[in-house]
């Protein structure tokens, strides 16, 4: 059985999607405005909870393999956190990564 895997389509890098899968201009502009403004949101957020961690390993002046095995993750996980590489993270891992060192996170709506 043969499968089709010609690529057909590809969209460029900050592209509005939303056109692309043919919802009208209105519509496509206000979803990708949406979509931005999340995935900024989220963003902001894991820098904030990266940060935490980051200040915590200073401040215990830890090297990264000693964060590591604290974190019970591995060294290079500890520097991406310290580069603030946030496409690497979820924000559940992050808040178990706080968890682990004694820093619960609250969430506050509002």
């Amino acid at each position: 059985m043969m499968r089709d895997t010609e690529i057909r389509h590809v969209t460029k890098p900050g592209a509005n999607l939303f056109l692309e899968l043919g919802f009208a201009p209105e519509e496509a502009e206000r979803l990708h405005a949406a979509s931005r403004n999340q995935i900024n949101d989220t963003r902001l957020l894991k820098q904030q909870l990266m940060g935490e961690l980051s200040a915590w390993i200073a401040e215990h002046k830890l090297r990264q393999a000693d964060a590591a095995e604290i974190l019970m993750v591995s060294r290079p996980r500890v520097s991406d956190v310290v580069n603030q590489k946030t496409a690497k993270f979820t924000i559940d891992t992050l808040v178990e990564m706080l968890s682990r060192i004694g820093k619960p996170v609250k969430i506050a709506v509002g």
